[in-house]
């Protein structure tokens, strides 16, 4: 059992649990870890950490895990695919993604969870991009001891209810791009949706295999998107021509192509303008003009799409609620609320 002593009478006692240090503004970390054996020259710097009394570990705890034990079995019952622990430090186990790819989060588990007394694991957002090695979720028992038993509904809920989180792979390589608009094909400007789709493509796993750029003919924009399809595209994105100007014809050359449009106008703004169709099994984003600029719905959607997700007209509409953008001065996206 844990038992309190005056810090001043415990040279040669082992600490029970790390004990964190705190410079505001300049260190936060464990000053003197688990197991550690206090000397006489100890005694002063714990002093000046405000620890007047400490815990040391006398044994006799029957069906309790200790707070480091407890976190890695709690962080083994909640890590799912493509994820792997780091090391625990004061109590707290980190889990990093294993490899880059789309977080995904059972909110529902984690709710479950996080309503058993003394425990807690937060995460990041659902549907996060992630980097390998990046801390995606962190996990902690609250006291220095934990009824072992509450460990182990949480394993036999991840057991029947699936992991808290996991990393799905990016699937899709191949993207074909096409772009509308007369003004573009007959070069009175110069087109940048390909470099700019390029840029957003490539930390994502992907790239373009074909891009075309097609007057606003509803026939010629079909007839680009039924070709990069048959030649192998498992994306298509189009540019442009999704507005309310009476030229703008991409959403009817989309629906000319066979195509069946999920969603025209997401409440993503900027982005508002934007299409999701599928033809065959081939997902369509339609980003409006606006994709040409800053973070934007197709940002939001684009990393579900590679990632080989079905987006549901429901899902688009429920980004309603944090769809709009900040607007910041420096864009830290997706380490932002936006989309999410």
């Amino acid at each position: 059992m844990l038992k309190k002593v005056r810090t001043r009478d415990a040279i040669g006692l082992i600490i029970a649990h790390d004990m964190t240090k705190i410079i505001p503004g300049e260190y936060k970390g464990a000053r003197f870890k688990r197991g550690h054996i206090i000397t006489e020259a100890d005694i002063p710097e714990l002093l000046s950490m405000g620890k007047e009394h400490i815990y040391v570990d006398d044994g006799g705890h029957e069906k309790t895990l200790h707070e480091e034990e407890a976190a890695t079995r709690l962080a083994a019952a909640i890590a799912g695919e493509n994820t792997m622990p780091a090391q625990v430090k004061e109590g707290r186990l980190n889990i990093k993604a294993s490899i880059k790819g789309l977080l995904k989060v059972n909110r529902g588990l984690l709710a479950k969870i996080n309503s058993i007394e003394n425990i807690t694991v937060a995460t990041l957002h659902d549907n996060t991009p992630v980097s390998s090695g990046q801390v995606i979720a962190g996990a902690k028992a609250i006291p220095l001891y934990i009824e072992e038993e509450k460990i182990q509904q949480i394993e036999e809920l991840a057991n029947s209810s699936g992991k808290v989180a996991y990393v799905k792979p990016y699937v899709i390589k191949k993207v074909g791009i096409v772009v509308t608009g007369n003004e573009v094909y007959n070069g009175l400007i110069q087109d940048k949706f390909i470099d700019i789709m390029h840029a957003k493509l490539l930390p994502l796993g992907a790239d373009i295999c074909c891009s075309k750029i097609v007057p606003d003919i509803e026939e010629e924009i079909a007839n680009a998107i039924i070709d990069m399809k048959n030649h192998g595209a498992e994306l298509i994105a189009t540019c442009g021509g999704l507005s309310v100007d009476p030229d703008d014809v991409t959403m009817e050359g989309i629906k000319r192509s066979g195509a069946t449009i999920i969603k025209y106008g997401m409440p993503i703004m900027p982005g508002a303008m934007g299409l999701l169709a599928v033809l065959g099994g081939t997902p369509i984003l339609g980003a409006p003009a606006g994709g040409l600029f800053n973070i934007n719905g197709i940002d939001v959607v684009l990393p579900r799409l590679i990632a080989g997700e079905i987006i549901t007209r429901e899902e688009i509409i429920d980004h309603g609620y944090g769809g709009l953008c900040l607007n910041c001065a420096k864009c830290q996206y997706p380490v932002c609320p936006f989309g999410h």
